[in-house]
């Protein structure tokens, strides 16, 4: 069952992850939170979160949600990787990649408030009692119900594609297409920066411009790397961003009640949309000039994508999901940013490692041309009898970085267990990523992979 790991990671997968499923499995969580509901029911008053009624014919209303994603890994560490000072070729870990309690509600036909309060990445490397902050803090008043509402407070409106900001409970994948979150805890925090912002609907035309401050580099989670010919950000005090996105709604039209925008609506709805956008902030990332000089220059980014999700078979509960893009990211010449989902690890042993860095590091972001696909299939409805269904899924990232001198490839596959919809799912993937080493001319280029498997559990309301 396990021939495809080698010899030695099959055996800690066997002796750590095979009993962690046993434990704390989709079976022993189904029976706890809803033995005799019938297959794909959310108990009631769960579908939609707990809501309470603030007017006689329900149009004011108050909500609460919750979500909580935790993560059983095997990481084959990149090379040269420590933690603590000590090498560790591959790492095994539990944690919990996110966890979020939200309050929403309509307040009054024209008054809607928004507050998420959560944390991240959380693992046994997390500093302990600390970490947990507000990710969302916005009200917006409807200026032209529908069509036009202005709204302010530390939001992420974010551009320039579909996932700048995603709706974390439905995503199709076991993670987001990182790279869309570009700026992530340089200059906001955690997509979210302080600002205004203009959303609505122009009949079918789906907007949203945002105009923010962006923080200062120097409280950064990590502060960019000092000036070199590189570009990097900017440690000068920042100008205001903006950030837009547009989506034409071909078929059903999706809610643009908050930021977050949908994985997968599991049959629900037949989504056909369009959508481009973008990210300008001026003076935002710097370099060394070849006199010595300090040369300044914008970030932009641009972004167009498509995104589908339809039923196959209304009758059986079929239904496919698909999106895909084109991204010109500028940060400058030679920006890159290594990014490892809830890192692993926390060194590199002297001489021994490589550009990608520590654990499962990996060259995401960077100036250049960027492609992405994703795409997952739901399978009958009921085909696990009383518990659930099944969806596998495969996304892939292609980027030509104008650093490096080979393309990025980025790949993962895996399998959705909805066992209550995104109530109750067990997903498990497997990710495969390159590895860049520094070669003697100074060239950054590709020389092997490396893979990390992870077993999620999901519970959301």
């Amino acid at each position: 069952m396990l021939s495809f790991l080698p010899r030695s990671l099959a055996a800690v997968f066997k002796k750590t992850m095979v009993p962690a499923a046993l434990l704390c499995g989709p079976g022993a969580a189904f029976a706890q939170i809803a033995p005799t509901l019938p297959p794909d029911s959310a108990p009631p008053g769960l579908k939609e979160g707990l809501k309470t009624y603030l007017s006689p014919d329900s149009s004011a209303f108050l909500k609460v949600n919750f979500l909580a994603q935790t993560w059983v890994r095997l990481n084959d560490s990149n090379p040269g990787t420590t933690v603590n000072g000590e090498l560790e070729p591959h790492t095994v870990d539990v944690g919990i990649r996110r966890l979020r309690l939200v309050l929403s509600g309509q307040l009054t036909p024209r008054l809607f408030l928004f507050l998420q309060f959560g944390q991240n990445n959380f693992s046994y490397l997390s500093p302990r009692k600390t970490g947990a902050f507000f990710h969302d803090a916005t009200a917006d008043y409807a200026i032209v119900k529908n069509k036009l509402s202005l709204g302010i407070g530390l939001n992420g409106w974010n551009g320039p594609a579909r996932y700048a900001n995603s709706a974390t409970a439905s995503i199709l994948g076991l993670d987001l297409p990182i790279f869309q979150e570009a700026t992530n805890d340089v200059n906001d925090q955690f997509l979210r920066r302080m600002g205004v912002y203009a959303k609505g609907k122009l009949g079918k035309l789906d907007y949203r411009v945002s105009v923010g401050q962006p923080f200062v580099t120097q409280t950064a989670t990590a502060v960019p790397e000092p000036i070199s010919r590189n570009s990097t950000y900017s440690l000068r005090t920042p100008h205001a961003v903006v950030h837009s996105y547009f989506m034409y709604q071909f078929l059903d039209q999706e809610s643009n009640a908050g930021a977050g925008n949908v994985g997968s609506y599991l049959g629900k709805k037949r989504v056909f949309n369009l959508g481009a956008g973008f990210v300008h902030q001026a003076d935002a990332m710097w370099r060394r000039g070849p006199a010595g000089d300090t040369l300044t220059q914008a970030l932009q980014l641009w972004a167009v994508d498509a995104y589908y999700d339809a039923p196959v078979n209304a009758a059986t509960g079929t239904a496919l999901t698909a999106y895909g893009g084109y991204y010109r990211y500028d940060f400058g010449p030679g920006y890159i940013r290594n990014v490892g989902a809830m890192n692993p690890a926390n060194g590199v042993r002297a001489g021994q490692g490589s550009f990608n860095g520590a654990g499962n590091n990996a060259p995401l972001l960077g100036t250049g041309h960027i492609l992405y696909a994703q795409a997952g299939y739901l399978l009958r409805r009921d085909l696990l009898g009383g518990r659930g269904t099944l969806q596998p899924y495969a996304q892939a990232q292609w980027a030509n970085y104008d650093r490096l001198a080979d393309p990025m490839t980025l790949f993962n596959v895996g399998l959705n267990w909805l066992i209550l919809g995104n109530l109750s799912k067990l997903s498990v993937n497997y990710q495969n990523r390159p590895i860049f080493t520094t070669q003697t001319n100074g060239d950054i280029t590709a020389t092997g992979r490396r893979g990390e498997y992870i077993m999620q559990y999901q519970v959301a309301f």
